[in-house]
């Protein structure tokens, strides 16, 4: 559906040395993409749920980053510009598609995405439980998300829905995204700024955290926002990207 998520990807700087941490933690397989021998696809179950992709020597930080899938690459990276946002990367050609990757108004990272998708969607099946955008305010950045990907523009689409103190993005009455307020831009702790959070579902969240560090990486215990699951934990990988894991 245009406007919702349609993949995470992480762009690291070894990605062998990922391969490893990732299949210590998560237990995932990995196969070669279309895209060369510098990306590679994360499976759970010998289902994709992620790509792994390699930024060596381009000096990025590693980072999880959602896409979401518009019809129109160009018109997309004029919105983001035209609304006050940076536009970091792209839209280039990549496989089959076009993508570019962006950084909203108050920093966190996001990518979007021209051309065919996988069947898969947050909350589903091998894909990540939860897709959560911490903002300085998310009722400003629902406004800024939904000029650019056309969010409650019917017919179709996504919808927004307002909450007390979250938004809840849905698809075909399925939820694919939520945006909370409280990020700190010139916070000193890296976790507490805008950024998007990718959840992935895991057997055993207390296991899956006691291996990070076994692997090079760190954990915590993650704090629980409106409808978060209470036994998450927040993984920082060996190479430095977040991202949170839940489970029983």
């Amino acid at each position: 559906m245009t406007g919702a998520p349609c993949w995470v990807n992480l762009m690291t700087q070894d990605l062998r040395a990922a391969q490893s941490f990732y299949s210590n933690v998560m237990n995932w397989t990995f196969r070669e993409s279309a895209l060369g021998s510098d990306f590679s696809v994360a499976l759970a179950h010998g289902k994709p749920v992620a790509g792994i992709g390699c930024c060596s020597g381009g000096g990025y930080p590693a980072v999880w980053t959602p896409y979401f899938a518009v019809r129109d690459a160009d018109e997309t990276a004029a919105r983001i510009s035209e609304r006050g946002a940076t536009l970091a990367i792209g839209p280039l050609p990549l496989g089959e598609g076009r993508a570019g990757i962006a950084a909203d108004r108050d920093g966190a990272i996001f990518g979007f995405w021209e051309g065919p998708t996988v069947s898969w969607s947050v909350g589903w099946g091998s894909a990540p439980a939860r897709l959560d955008l911490r903002t300085r305010n998310a009722f400003d950045a629902a406004i800024f998300y939904a000029g650019i990907f056309d969010w409650a523009q019917p017919p179709g689409g996504c919808t927004v829905d307002y909450a007390q103190d979250h938004i809840i993005i849905q698809a075909a009455g399925h939820t694919v995204a939520t945006l909370y307020s409280g990020g700190l831009e010139a916070d000193p702790n890296p976790d507490v700024r805008p950024r998007w959070n990718v959840d992935f579902r895991v057997d055993d969240s207390k296991k899956a955290a006691a291996a990070a560090a076994t692997a090079g990486g760190s954990s915590s215990p993650a704090p629980s926002p409106a409808g978060a699951p209470a036994n998450a934990f927040t993984i920082r990988d060996s190479d430095g990207a977040v991202f949170t894991v839940s489970g029983t």
